[in-house]
């Protein structure tokens, strides 16, 4: 094996796309094993790879990391990206809990019964409007590029990642906010970032019927 970390989950963005954001801002490169039958998740848990029996896995450092959280962590903590005193790390975190539970909503929007599709898309920009959004614009209003203490840190790497994947479901998202529209540009032309937007990248597009399919069809019981 390779220095490279080492990506285990389906060929999906699913809970493995904010590790590969997280990566490819960090400006490491990263190979991924991509789980395409229930027999290779069954073997995985049988030879005792997934601490909880579930994925993301990222192998890293000699270590076999599961849970999103811990993963994410860890990364931002080895490439600094996660502030620099325990207080920026806390708002940091505070940041990320908050972007994760709008990614939730969309993270699921796909698995939603088609009678449900509307009624989820109007609670998805809700909330991003009128719950989570102002607070980021509140925050960048002060004159400053990056969420917490000027830098570039895990936090601005989950609001563009939420950004565009809302933006995809509601263009115009961002209409209302200007702050957050000089900051996706800002975002989106970091020479990493850039990278990892380019056609032919890691990244991972929206969810079609194939990776719906495929996801049901390894973990439903």
């Amino acid at each position: 094996m390779s220095g490279k970390p080492r990506l285990t989950y389906c060929n999906g963005r699913g809970r493995m796309e904010p590790v590969r954001w997280l990566l490819a801002a960090a400006g490491v490169e990263f190979e991924e094993v991509f789980l395409e039958t229930r027999e290779q998740y069954e073997k995985l848990i049988k030879d005792g790879v997934l601490m909880f029996q579930q994925v993301p896995l990222v192998e890293i450092d000699g270590m076999k990391m599961v849970q999103t959280r811990a993963i994410l962590s860890y990364i931002a903590g080895k490439y600094n990206l996660y502030g620099k005193d325990l207080k920026e790390r806390a708002l940091i975190d505070m940041y990320v809990e908050g972007i994760t539970d709008l990614m939730q909503m969309i993270l699921v929007f796909p698995f939603s019964p088609p009678e449900a599709k509307e009624k989820n898309l109007d609670s998805i920009k809700d909330r991003a409007v009128n719950r989570y959004f102002p607070v980021f614009e509140k925050v960048l209003k002060h004159g400053q590029d990056f969420l917490v203490g000027n830098k570039f840190s895990w936090a601005d790497v989950q609001l563009i990642e939420a950004i565009l994947a809302v933006e995809e479901k509601i263009p115009a998202v961002l209409s209302g906010f200007p702050q957050l529209q000089a900051f996706k540009i800002r975002m989106s032309n970091m020479p990493t970032i850039k990278k990892f937007l380019q056609p032919g990248s890691p990244r991972k597009p929206p969810p079609d019927e194939c990776y719906i399919e495929t996801v049901l069809k390894i973990f439903k019981k």
